[in-house]
């Protein structure tokens, strides 16, 4: 089990390049993946997207990947790109007229608007960098992975905790409620012998009946057998490799249905306080569930 919260950086040198990526990710039902990539790197988006998508199927991961140059490029010669220059110019002198401005633009000024300067490692084909790109990547990955396990660790010392709070919440539900049942039984008979009513024949077609129709209203085993099947669904999710947290999301919501129809039938004050349990921990349950990839 997997959180789907974690932080990762790699780095690589090839040549004239040092590549840095860094790999963000918070929590969000689907996979989105925000790239950040140096202009000169963007065909290598689709391969970059597609690398991390083997490694994450849940959660926001935001990819941030920094082309620099390396001591080895320390002899990249830098330029200027004159015809972008002179655009920016003359577009702020047709400005500066149109509104009446000063037209005083100083090289400062120009010098700072992007794509100005150009140096050597802007050439060549995008694809030439994507070995250095993947391996900067493939170690931000375990890094960010092996941060998703430990804190994926927490959450399901934490979730498992849950359960078995709920597990034995339920074990007294089960054990409380067959006294439901006699005490109804005991209610009925003082009430008709309040009413004057002879209920010496325990037999009798009335008495049975009543008794059978509460018994059926509130009979509370099929809810706490599926609860109990849940349960097992959740110990079969611990053994699995597999992403589980969308199969949790469901898990809880199924459980939530059990658990309210069984505070509905309730005719107990005790089996009215395991409820409240269950519901308070299955609040704090699907509130971590949340953060499992």
């Amino acid at each position: 089990m997997k959180s789907m919260t974690g932080h990762g950086r790699g780095e690589c040198l090839s040549g004239a390049h040092h590549f840095t990526v860094e790999l963000t990710s918070v929590n969000r039902k689907q996979s989105e993946f925000v790239i950040n990539l140096p202009r000169s790197l963007d065909g290598l988006e689709p391969r970059l997207r597609e690398l991390i998508g083997q490694n994450v199927s849940r959660g926001r991961v935001s990819i941030k990947v920094t082309l620099g140059m390396s001591e080895d490029g320390a002899t990249l010669k830098a330029r200027v790109n004159r015809p972008m220059v002179k655009a920016y110019v003359a577009e702020l002198q047709q400005i500066a007229t149109e509104l009446n401005l000063d037209p005083k633009i100083s090289i400062d000024t120009v010098l700072r608007f992007p794509g100005v300067f150009e140096t050597d490692e802007e050439e060549g084909d995008a694809e030439d960098f994507w070995p250095a790109l993947r391996r900067a990547t493939e170690s931000a990955l375990a890094g960010f992975l092996s941060m998703r396990e430990r804190e994926g660790a927490n959450l399901t010392k934490d979730l498992a905790g849950r359960i078995e709070a709920m597990k034995d919440a339920v074990r007294a539900v089960q054990a409380q409620a067959p006294e439901v049942m006699n005490r109804f039984r005991q209610q009925l008979t003082e009430k008709l012998q309040t009413a004057g009513v002879n209920v010496s024949n325990p037999n009798d077609d009335r008495f049975l009946k009543e008794i059978v129709f509460f018994a059926d209203r509130s009979d509370i085993s099929e809810e706490l057998a599926r609860l109990d099947s849940h349960f097992q669904q959740f110990d079969d999710c611990l053994k699995s490799s597999e992403p589980v947290g969308r199969t949790l999301d469901f898990l809880a919501q199924e459980m939530n249905r059990e658990i309210n129809t069984v505070g509905a039938k309730a005719n107990d004050s005790v089996i009215s306080k395991n409820v409240v349990t269950l519901k308070t921990e299955l609040e704090r349950f699907r509130e971590q569930a949340q953060n499992v990839e």
